[in-house]
């Protein structure tokens, strides 16, 4: 996360949230830059604002029980493709298809507002990560760490993705190979998603 971009939260075990304050450097985060807050948004403890972005992370909460953390970035690489209006494929690696098969391309919200909750709608039960048109990523899980590598991953395969695109196009999967890792997946393979 560069300077004072992007938020992550987290849901406590009596259910409120945790979320870094309003312009807080992620790299040094202390106790300070925290802030608690119930799943409406009411602010329960701490001294900072809190994120103008919660609005995301609390719909996502309210949505899925499941999910206790939620990250919202501005990579470099998947904000590229979300600039250009481009969906990134997962059929690309292996690996990516297994863990998220579809990696959906949001429509366009004004930050700070209803919109973003309301982008992520179609996808939000379905699916553990969002691109977010002309503005980054949303990414979300059953624990920061979980949610923090989806994020690192996603990062690095639209990189990936982009230098391929540089060398002369993506070589997509082929439909036997896909069905291939349906197999796998349906037998051997944990996903970190919920219903794919």
């Amino acid at each position: 996360m560069k300077a004072y971009d992007g938020n992550l939260s987290v849901r406590t075990k009596k259910n409120y949230i945790l979320s870094t304050a309003s312009k807080t450097n992620k790299l040094k985060i202390k106790p300070i830059d925290l802030v608690k807050c119930d799943l409406k948004g009411k602010k329960q403890a701490g001294k900072r604002n809190l994120s103008t972005e919660l609005k995301l992370h609390l719909y996502i909460y309210n949505k899925r029980k499941d999910v206790n953390a939620v990250i919202h970035t501005h990579p470099l690489y998947i904000t590229t493709f979300a600039s250009a209006g481009k969906k990134l494929p997962a059929n690309i690696l292996p690996e990516i298809y297994l863990m998220f098969r579809e990696i959906p391309l949001a429509k366009y919200a004004s930050p700070s507002t209803d919109e973003v909750p309301e982008s992520i709608e179609p996808y939000v039960m379905d699916f553990n990560a969002v691109i977010l048109s002309n503005h980054g990523l949303v990414v979300y899980g059953r624990t920061l760490e979980e949610t923090y590598y989806m994020t690192e991953k996603l990062e690095q395969y639209a990189q990936i993705c982009f230098n391929a695109k540089m060398l002369g196009g993506l070589k997509q999967l082929t439909k036997a190979q896909l069905k291939t890792l349906d197999d796998i997946k349906s037998t051997n393979y944990k996903s970190y998603f919920k219903k794919q």
